[in-house]
């Protein structure tokens, strides 16, 4: 998984990391359009493999909290008042708040943490519990990936910084417009 991989190697040259998203997101692309939102993504829900000739591909796996949009009573059993659904080093303001609300933009907000955590070996928030995590998701911008890791160009600060809009009417809208910006 991503994960092993970072710990293994250490932060991953922007283009590397960029198209490990960009394959997420194709996979995205798919459950979002048959109305699935993921909620759970982080690196070890994300599988490097190798095809037959070679090339990387990602599998994007471990949908066991995944949502169904419009479909209030799916996961009802799982998404009780007060209940943490999903990790929440990865998990956007909404989320946070009830995690019956998310939605596909929801899923762009982990990309995009998941993409700073790639490039820069670090979370853009960290916290010595669930409570301090979460007041600063909401309370407090990340620094740059440039200002973490020198060399990163500023171009892609903004695309890091659309996906961790705290609005989710600010992020990227879709899978489709995050990849064509990356």
């Amino acid at each position: 998984d991503l994960d092993d991989v970072l710990a293994t190697r250490g932060p991953l040259p922007v283009g590397e990391a960029a198209a490990y998203v960009v394959q997420a997101c194709e996979a995205l692309a798919e459950a979002h359009a048959l109305g699935i939102v993921h909620r759970d993504l982080k690196p070890p829900n994300l599988f490097l493999v190798r095809r037959p000739n070679g090339t990387p591909c990602i599998k994007v796996l471990d949908f066991g909290i995944s949502k169904e949009l419009g479909a209030d009573s799916v996961n009802s059993k799982l998404t009780k008042t007060g209940t943490i659904m999903g990790s929440p080093l990865y998990m956007p303001p909404e989320q946070m708040m009830d995690s019956k609300t998310a939605d596909t933009r929801s899923d762009i907000w982990a990309l995009g943490v998941i993409l700073y955590e790639l490039v820069t070996g670090v979370l853009p928030w960290v916290g010595e519990n669930v409570t301090e995590v979460v007041a600063k998701v909401l309370g407090t911008q990340p620094q740059p990936p440039s200002q973490v890791r020198p060399g990163i160009s500023p171009a892609f600060d903004l695309v890091i910084a659309r996906c961790l809009e705290k609005n989710r009417d600010q992020r990227f809208q879709t899978v489709q417009e995050f990849m064509a910006a990356l």
